[in-house]
């Protein structure tokens, strides 16, 4: 099989893939402070994240992946300035601090399934290691940090390089640090911050330095290395955590391993989605959430293919219009796997032939492998109903697999193995979908394999699942589908003045009719 490839933004090049841990592969990902809803370009990331332990377990990896939950620490400034992101909401709400952690990480929770995002092998909760944070900076505090008022800082200066992943360091240091009285160097940055005199929060722990609560930054490094040990191979995030965030947690790194030690040994992050509305932000008031587009329509994983359709370190930007595209284009991929089921049942029951005339072939489509598989184990099972890629050939099911085939499986391999090329990725399983005169068993093997990376949910999927009913629609699928029926047999009675008035009351009630739509979509919901 080919080399996997990716992009470090440590140094800035591709790099092949070879693992702390021979056959294993260990990743941390920055999860959200849950003191809100995330919108859709926090999802970006994991979608992003998901599709690269998607990509580990495909080429074989025992993969543990973890993402932490921040409900402790994250200011409402990025660059470790302002108030503590969850004592503020939970002040502005008038709810406990725990109340706002739980209920935003369920919301958090409810956006991974709806995107088909895998579980982690663990989701590390901030507040859960706070007693290992506090032995971490007793670590490398006599070296490498100073204690002020407000509380315990680490001095940049006492490493190595400090800012190489930003590649934005200047003299005066980093200019969107907070300017606190006593800070040796502009880059400098809390690892314990001290309850104020005469204040308290709710969250806050006793530590040599005083009663408070640790630093956003010391979190990621504390948890990364109780889950996955130091060195592990791979660390993401959002682009804009490459700035400030992810150089803190590499200088901690440093002070507590050693110079040569960044942690992880590939840092990957993923590019922003753009959105020109301003509705991006949470502070716009019906900001865009999952859910937002759910309201409104559309299936969810529609947008998974639109973050696809992109490679993950280019801008994408969002458009309804382009989300709409999306739709279409997963509608069009669900009917053709669900054309190729119906054929190969066909193929069970006499209807019609094989192209190989291979009478083993297995009988029941629900064994074919879904994206939903169990984390840590490889995708590519040697079954059945599976092709496994040996040495560039494709193999593992019954007979030769058509030359068609291979060509496209060999074409995605190709590009997925690139650094997560996913638009071309689509397009080669859209190619298999889409081929004529082949064997339908191997081009459902093919599509599972494919699909399991990619997570789209095709083998799964069905027309009525991507009939998503907007928030504000006044009328039930099953009337659409009674008046639809109706309209059929009145047009097929030629009676088109009762068909014509059926239309026009589903339309007054925001259903399109789709007359002649060559997906065969019949109706959707136009709210």
């Amino acid at each position: 099989m080919s080399e996997l490839k990716l992009f470090n933004s440590l140094t800035r090049q591709l790099e092949t893939f070879t693992p702390v841990h021979a056959g294993e592969a260990r990743v941390y990902t920055c999860g959200p402070t849950v003191y809100n809803y995330p919108h859709i370009g926090n999802m970006r990331a994991y979608v992003f994240a998901d599709t690269l332990g998607r990509v580990l377990s495909y080429k074989g990896y025992k993969l543990t992946h973890v993402i932490n939950i921040t409900d402790v620490g994250h200011l409402t400034d990025d660059a470790d300035a302002g108030e503590d992101k969850m004592e503020k909401m939970a002040a502005e709400k008038a709810q406990s601090i725990w109340d706002i952690a739980r209920h935003y990480t369920e919301a958090y929770w409810e956006d991974i399934k709806a995107l088909n995002i895998r579980q982690p092998a663990h989701w590390s909760i901030a507040t859960d290691y706070v007693p290992a944070m506090i032995d971490y900076a007793q670590s490398i505090a006599d070296k490498h940090c100073y204690e002020l008022e407000s509380g315990l800082y680490f001095d940049t200066s006492t490493v190595a390089h400090y800012g190489a992943l930003a590649r934005a360091k200047t003299e005066e240091g980093e200019g969107r640090i907070e300017e606190v009285d006593g800070k040796r160097h502009a880059a400098d940055f809390a690892i314990w911050r001290k309850t104020p005199a005469g204040e308290t929060r709710q969250m806050e722990w006793d530590s040599p330095w005083g009663k408070g609560a640790p630093g956003w930054h010391l979190e990621c490094s504390v948890m990364s290395e109780a889950l996955l040990g130091l060195p592990f191979d791979i660390h993401t995030g959002g682009i804009d955590h490459r700035e400030i965030h992810h150089p803190n947690e590499i200088a901690q790194n440093q002070a507590r391993c050693g110079s040569d030690h960044s942690g992880a040994r590939f840092w990957m992050h993923n590019n922003f989605l753009i959105e020109r509305s301003g509705k991006m932000s949470k502070s716009s008031g019906e900001f865009l959430r999952v859910q937002l587009l759910i309201y409104k329509g559309f299936h969810p994983l529609a947008y998974r293919l639109m973050c696809l359709q992109a490679h993950y370190r280019s801008e994408l930007e969002f458009s309804w219009e382009g989300l709409q595209a999306a739709f279409v284009r997963l509608k069009r991929m669900v009917m053709g796997v669900t054309n190729l089921k119906a054929r190969h049942a066909d193929t069970q029951t006499g209807e019609a032939d094989t192209p190989n005339g291979d009478a083993d072939t297995p009988t029941r489509h629900a064994e074919l492998v879904s994206a939903s598989i169990v984390p840590n184990e490889p995708m590519v099972e040697a079954d059945k109903w599976t092709l496994k890629q040996v040495q560039g050939d494709v193999v593992g099911v019954q007979g030769d697999v058509a030359p068609a085939i291979n060509l496209s499986v060999n074409e995605f391999d190709t590009a997925i193995v690139d650094d997560l090329n996913t638009a071309i990725a689509i397009t080669a399983m859209e190619t298999i979908i889409g081929l004529k005169k082949v064997d339908v068993a191997q081009q459902l093997a093919a599509i599972a394999d494919m699909d399991a990376v990619l997570g789209l949910n095709l083998m799964n999927l069905t027309r009525a699942d991507l009939r998503v009913r907007p928030k504000a629609a006044i009328i039930t699928e099953e009337d659409i589908e009674t008046a639809l029926t109706a309209r059929k047999e009145a047009r097929a009675d030629r009676d088109f003045a009762k068909s014509d008035a059926i239309r026009d009351d589903l339309i007054a009630k925001g259903v399109e009719v789709m007359d002649g739509d060559p997906l065969g979509w019949d109706w959707k919901l136009d709210i």
